[in-house]
């Protein structure tokens, strides 16, 4: 068992800063990556951020520069924190966190979050 809870959705606008957070719990070995997704009506999931259990970090182009992801020591919980926000920001964002349970070899998982709504609006 593996939840994810994200939290720090909500209403901002345009130009505003908004961070999410996002806490990993359970059976949990080793965490290989974790990862900040979001999802427009009508439109496919997109990585928007990642981050490796060694701290290496990724962005979608759309977002860098002004999108930044980090850990907690303890890697159980991302931040994605989000300034200059625009109105194609708008989505429900999901957390994602590829975790290994056990020793074995393919033991590994991606785990998802149930996601926070991000509304860019003036």
């Amino acid at each position: 068992q593996v939840q994810l809870v994200e939290s720090g959705g909500g209403l901002v606008q345009p130009g505003g800063s908004l961070r999410l957070s996002c806490v990993a719990s359970g059976r949990i070995l080793s965490i290989n990556s974790m990862g900040w997704y979001r999802q427009a009506p009508g439109k496919q999931r997109e990585l928007v951020a990642s981050i490796t259990g060694r701290g290496s970090t990724g962005y979608a182009d759309s977002v860098k520069g002004r999108f930044t992801i980090s850990s907690d020591s303890d890697k159980k919980t991302v931040y994605l924190e989000m300034n200059d926000l625009r109105p194609e920001a708008t989505a429900v964002y999901y957390c994602n966190s590829d975790v290994r349970t056990n020793p074995l070899p393919g033991s590994s998982r991606a785990y998802w979050g149930q996601g926070t709504q991000v509304t860019v609006s003036s």
